[in-house]
């Protein structure tokens, strides 16, 4: 085999593995299934100029690389394919929190919402594959310590959490005080 046949037979490798799979392939899976002279790193990025352009693209997300909508096409389908129901708020909150100050606790996250916390909250995230349990805190009654998820990175387009916008960025300053129109001449 040539070394142009065997480049093409490792991105045509990498290119079917991404795609059968439902979850976001890391590198080193990748790197396993092409040949040993194959460079991950080179077969990746030839296959994401590949797709630039066109209905999918090849995004690294959650620590791998998935297949995804254009998303200049994403409203469009949206008319088409049955879109996920939407978290409520109160959900979206508390995902936020975890993300934020993982490893965190239930009381940790009311005391920082200010309001109590529904166990169906806690579960809704948890059957969504959005949180994990990771640990029990050493406190009294040794409560569980809260984390996000793989699927949270993924659901999200985000590669790590290092992705997330920094919590300052987020604050909205009440000390700003709003740019005042130029008066008319």
């Amino acid at each position: 085999m040539t070394e142009e046949q065997a480049s093409r037979d490792d991105l045509r490798l990498a290119e079917a593995l991404v795609f059968a799979s439902s979850q976001p392939v890391p590198s080193s899976a990748i790197q396993r299934a092409l040949s040993p002279e194959a460079d991950v790193d080179a077969v990746m990025a030839a296959l994401q100029a590949l797709y630039a352009d066109r209905g999918v693209e090849l995004v690294q997300a959650a620590g791998g690389w998935q297949f995804r909508t254009a998303p200049d096409l994403a409203p469009r389908l949206r008319r088409v394919i049955e879109v996920p129901r939407r978290l409520p708020r109160v959900a979206m909150e508390t995902l936020a929190i975890v993300a934020y100050h993982q490893p965190v606790t239930r009381p940790e996250i009311e005391e920082i919402r200010g309001a109590s916390l529904s166990q169906a909250t806690m579960d809704q995230l948890l059957e969504a594959g959005l949180i994990t349990p990771k640990g029990r805190k050493e406190a009294p009654g040794r409560p569980t310590l809260w984390a996000t998820t793989e699927a949270f990175l993924a659901q999200f387009g985000l590669r790590d959490l290092r992705q997330l916008p920094r919590r300052e960025d987020l604050l909205i300053d009440s000390n700003a005080t709003p740019q005042q129109a130029p008066e008319p001449a």
